[in-house]
Formats: C-alpha cells, structure tokens, sequence
C-alpha cells in the first residue's frame, strides 16, 4: 500500500541558543537539552564552504597549517532555519554551518 511505504516524520533537535564560551568554542544548546561544543579552531577546519572543500570530490582544500589555533569567530548570524553563518578573525566568512553539522558534536 501507499501508505506503508511513507516514511514517519521525525523532528530533529533546534537549538535554543548559540554562544561562544571563553575559551572561544562555539556552544549551542538544543531543545533537547543536549549541549553541542566545539573548539572555534576545529570548526573553522571543518568549514563546508567550496573555498575550503572541493565541490565535486568532498577533499579539503583549506591548508591546516595556514589556520591560526587562536582563530575565533568574530560574528554569526542565522541563516534561515537551518544553519549559522561565521565570521571569523582570519577574514573567512563563506562558510554555512548547518544545525545538522553542528548537532554531530553532540557531547557525550
């Protein structure tokens, strides 16, 4: 039957808030109250943006090396309802990091 080939709708986690800690991690709070947190330098590496990662083969393009460990974001804003752009200290600010992305870092 039709009907038994549907998929049951699932609702994903939203985030309540989004802050930077002090030592400059990117925190966001989910309405699960799970709690995603990760070092503003490792998310910069990981940014999904085509200046840092190849369109067609998913390699990274961005040179770990040329990434200062002190980077931080100097700026957010949401992008619709599904993700945050950053602006960061290096002048990077192409990246769109989705709630989807930033709900993996999920601890524990």
């Amino acid at each position: 039957m039709f009907w038994d080939k549907l998929k049951p709708s699932t609702n994903e986690p939203k985030p309540i808030s989004v802050d930077l800690s002090p030592t400059f991690a990117i925190q966001v709070t989910w309405d699960d109250w799970a709690t995603s947190r990760v070092p503003a330098a490792k998310l910069r590496l990981e940014c999904p943006c085509a200046a840092c990662v190849d369109e067609w083969t998913g390699a990274r393009l961005i040179d770990p090396t040329r990434i200062s460990p002190d980077v931080r974001p100097v700026g957010m804003e949401p992008v619709g309802n599904y993700a945050v752009q950053i602006r960061w200290s290096d002048g990077h600010e192409t990246g769109l990091y989705s709630w989807r992305q930033l709900r993996t870092y999920v601890e524990g």
